[in-house]
């Protein structure tokens, strides 16, 4: 009988360590960090970004700009430097997923330096 609590207490832990929630990052931190996207200030989205123990690959898709993503917010407004941060900081496949070559392509912004970042780290380094 002192066996079964035993193994349902392992697995409520088991499951809570493996289960690690994605952060949503609240609206004041998210128009600051769009503000420098924005102003391609890559040293102070690295700063806030530290500051509140956030990790970009977690907060990513919970963050847009005027309705774009992070990286397509930084390709509209020419912001090479913070844009190439945050491609390096999200995994290869989420960036390979993403569709922001096309998206740039279809959007006039072929030659934007960032597509050149992104399809390196997306494998298709063209």
């Amino acid at each position: 009988m002192k066996l079964l609590p035993a193994v349902f207490c392992g697995v409520v832990v088991a499951g809570a360590v493996l289960v690690s929630p994605v952060v949503h990052a609240d609206d004041q931190l998210a128009a600051s960090m769009c503000d420098y996207v924005k102003a391609d200030d890559k040293n102070r989205l690295r700063k806030v970004l530290s500051d509140y123990r956030l990790r970009l690959r977690n907060i990513y898709d919970g963050v847009t700009c005027n309705g774009d993503s992070l990286v397509r917010f930084a390709i509209r407004n020419n912001a090479a430097d913070v844009g190439e941060f945050i491609v390096k900081q999200l995994p290869a496949a989420q960036v390979a997923a993403s569709g922001d070559v096309a998206w740039a392509e279809g959007n006039g912004f072929a030659a934007s330096p960032l597509l050149t970042v992104i399809k390196e780290r997306a494998g298709g380094g063209e």
